[in-house]
């Protein structure tokens, strides 16, 4: 059932990574090709101007993908926090010797209760896709 819940939160944030990707990295991706080419193309400049205009172009790219890491890394802390605080409670209530039948009862239990974390995060996603989408956009400018 957990494997589940965890197939369930990676196929939403591939489908999510993939989606930024196609609309808004490889554009930035290409752009900054485009741009590093133009820098090596000008024989004006000198090797440290090259390496200093090339970085300037990668700049954008690089914070877009800082960014979108950052904000996957909050999305499974807090989905971490909760499924830990679902596995907290269920120590507490369990005791220092738990029977079979008390066993499968809170097992039932964190799994209920994990499954909400994860249901809970995936209602989030659509907000932050569009908050991903505007910082990108607002990036690209």
């Amino acid at each position: 059932m957990v494997e589940l819940q965890r197939q369930r939160v990676e196929q939403e944030m591939t489908k999510l990574v993939t989606d930024i990707d196609l609309q808004y990295l490889r554009k930035m991706q290409v752009t900054m090709h485009k741009c590093a080419a133009k820098c090596c193309e000008n024989r004006d400049l000198s090797m440290e101007r090259v390496q200093q205009c090339v970085e300037k172009c990668s700049a954008p790219l690089n914070f877009a993908q800082s960014y979108v890491q950052k904000e996957f890394e909050q999305l499974q802390n807090k989905l971490q926090r909760c499924v830990m605080d679902c596995n907290d409670d269920i120590r507490v209530k369990m005791g220092p010797n738990p029977t079979e039948s008390e066993i499968e009862k809170f097992t039932t239990q964190f799994e209920k209760c994990a499954t909400k974390c994860v249901d809970k995060q995936l209602t989030y996603m659509p907000s932050l896709y569009k908050r991903m989408k505007a910082e990108l956009e607002k990036n690209q400018e």
